[in-house]
């Protein structure tokens, strides 16, 4: 599906983000580094495939009729999303998320009509690190909410629409490379660009390889050894199990430290002019160390989830 030459509606201007080709971050490395800049979605990430595909699927179900209330427990991205499609449809959203995450998150689903519900982190969390403890009370608030108003809840973490709309990030993927991909790889969420992108890419060629990506020192999910829960890739590693997580579908794991991140990021912005946050530095990282296994024909591909002005609160770019 491509965009119309004349938009009716902003969610008809979701998807067919260009993929790029990071040819400064090369130097030294065989392989090709391609990137799909997902900031370039209406909200500014990768969640508007998610939120578009899950209101579209309630809709045609019933489940999700005129005049209710959608309710999403988010780190940010993923409620600005929400927030973004529910305007454009005219649906009321509460907005439930940790005060751990970044104040420009918390503006910009303000600002959008959305009701946010802050909850407090747990005592000894640090400011802009989101636990998986922290998760924890979110959810329950969500719960809680979910029930008293008999709301709509939209969970990424387990609802099959999430996977299904990034399938179609793997398609246009498939695409703009012509096929040539080798490798994939991503940070872990709600786990739903993952299994989404891989699906979609095995489909059409089931050797190329796709890795997870997964904080250094919360590699839950490849069964390594949990130091900290507290980290800075906002909106990933929450260290528990994932039941959108497709194991067929993952050839590895590859752990990224928040130093790797936030110097991937910086450089990103210098060489690259493209200024995106915590988790788009941690694929690239990702990206080059899988390109240096790869020729100088072969690419290894990965996505830029969302922009960086919405870090600019924290250290990312001091």
């Amino acid at each position: 599906m491509s965009r119309p030459d004349i938009c009716t509606n902003i969610t008809e201007a979701i998807g067919d983000t260009p993929l790029l080709a990071l040819d400064r971050m090369r130097a030294g490395r065989s392989g090709r580094v391609l990137a799909k800049c997902e900031f370039m979605n209406p909200s500014g990430s990768m969640k508007d495939r998610m939120a578009l595909q899950t209101i579209d699927d309630a809709e045609r179900s019933g489940r999700l009729k005129k005049g209710d209330t959608v309710i999403v427990l988010t780190s940010g991205n993923g409620g600005i999303a929400l927030a973004t499609v529910c305007a454009a449809k005219g649906y009321r959203i509460i907005v439930t998320m940790s005060e751990g995450n970044s104040v420009e998150r918390r503006r910009i689903i303000a600002a959008l009509g959305a009701e946010l519900v802050l909850v407090p982190q747990t005592p000894g969390s640090k400011p802009g690190q989101v636990s998986h403890e922290d998760l924890e009370l979110v959810d329950r608030k969500t719960v809680e909410l979910t029930e008293k108003l008999h709301a709509f809840r939209v969970d990424q973490f387990k609802n099959e629409s999430n996977p299904r709309g990034n399938e179609r990030t793997g398609e246009e993927i498939w695409k703009q490379s012509k096929g040539n991909v080798s490798a994939f790889t991503t940070l872990l969420g709600s786990s739903g660009s993952f299994t989404g992108v891989a699906r979609a890419l095995k489909a059409h060629k089931k050797e190329i390889r796709c890795y997870a990506v997964e904080p250094a020192t919360a590699p839950f999910l490849s069964g390594g050894k949990v130091t900290n829960t507290s980290h800075k890739l906002q909106g990933g590693g929450y260290s528990q199990p994932l039941d959108l997580f497709d194991k067929g579908v993952c050839d590895g794991y590859i752990s990224i430290s928040d130093d790797e991140a936030v110097m991937t990021a910086r450089v990103l912005a210098k060489k690259e002019g493209l200024l995106v946050g915590f988790s788009s530095g941690a694929n690239v990282a990702a990206a080059l160390k899988l390109s240096k296994d790869l020729s100088e024909d072969e690419a290894v591909v990965t996505l830029l989830p969302d922009t960086g002005l919405r870090y600019l609160s924290t250290d990312l770019y001091e």
